[in-house]
């Protein structure tokens, strides 16, 4: 699997996630400051898509995973 479908996998897990922790009517809340990590998460997306900069993107290619096309 390519650097980009495991971050945007990465990502989408989660943002999943912390949702289902940060939503109160989910069956594994915790807290609703889960949801800071979902806006976190979407905020980085979002620079990283202006910007090229990735910080997991680094550590993956750090360990060897080879760049692809996402789509």
């Amino acid at each position: 699997m390519s650097i980009e479908r495991i971050v945007l996998a990465f990502a989408g897990l989660m943002i999943l996630l912390s949702l289902g922790l940060g939503v109160a009517g989910s069956p594994i809340f915790q807290s609703s400051n889960w949801l800071w990590f979902t806006a976190f998460i979407g905020a980085n997306l979002l620079q990283s898509a202006f910007t090229g900069f990735c910080p997991l993107a680094l550590i993956l290619k750090k360990l060897g995973r080879k760049p692809g096309h996402a789509f």
